[in-house]
């Protein structure tokens, strides 16, 4: 397996468990407001029932989130190697490991950082459509780009 096939994976897994973990807190909430509804303590029950609800609304937020995410992943062919910067690249510089898919932050596969960023973030937008030669200037930062994989 690639390390381009390893990061896609490692970003799946993240994703589907933080959906799973989702769906579950959104499952005792919505328990936990059942048994609310039961309890007649008057402004308390209100307030909790409340905050519940906010609660809920939070957390299908986040799901909302991780599954648009997941959908992102699921476009993205791992096989596929690009001469130019695209969804899914993997790009070397000299300040690291990107890789063009969502935004989860740092992942480690084989002993290496790989930075995923969205190509809607600073840095991704500058660097999509770049060839390998090229570079980015994102906060007084440049990027090199040395490899596409």
């Amino acid at each position: 397996m690639t390390l381009k096939q390893k990061i896609f994976e490692q970003c799946i897994k993240t994703v589907s468990s933080k959906i799973s973990v989702l769906k579950q807190s959104l499952a005792d909430l919505k328990e936990s407001g059942t048994n609310e509804t039961k309890s007649t303590a008057g402004d308390k029950h209100e307030t909790a029932l409340a905050m519940l609800q906010i609660e809920q609304a939070k957390t299908r937020a986040q799901l909302q989130e991780a599954l648009a995410q997941f959908a992102i992943l699921k476009n993205i062919n791992p096989a596929i190697v690009a001469t130019k910067i695209t969804l899914g690249s993997v790009i070397v510089t000299g300040k690291g490991y990107f890789y063009i898919s969502i935004a989860l932050g740092k992942i480690v596969v084989d002993d290496i950082t790989i930075y995923t960023l969205s190509q809607q973030s600073p840095l991704g937008a500058k660097l999509m459509g770049l060839n390998v030669g090229d570079s980015a200037s994102v906060n007084g930062y440049d990027y090199l780009v040395e490899a596409i994989l």
